[in-house]
């Protein structure tokens, strides 16, 4: 059975705010409020891949602290720039 749009973006924000760490679940719930739906299949593929991530490297990641991985660097960059900006 085929996940629905709807039902994706519901377990991708669902996922988003039950992260291991509370300052990812803050995050990570943050982004995907103000970004998810407005997402092309290609962005929520990428987005949910990052869901995938040991919370660890993805906290060192969205702050700078190491380099994220090229295959998610627009993404970092996105998320990071989502929370300064709302800081």
């Amino acid at each position: 059975m085929t996940e629905t749009h709807e039902n994706r973006l519901k377990r991708m924000k669902m996922r988003s705010m039950r992260r291991g760490i509370k300052e990812m679940d803050i995050i990570l719930e943050r982004y995907a409020d103000d970004n998810l739906a407005g997402m092309d299949a290609a962005a929520l593929d990428l987005y949910d891949a990052l869901l995938h991530e040991n919370d660890q490297d993805l906290y060192q990641w969205v702050t700078g602290q190491v380099s994220a991985p090229a295959r998610f660097a627009d993404l970092i960059q996105d998320i990071s720039q989502a929370i300064s900006g709302s800081e």
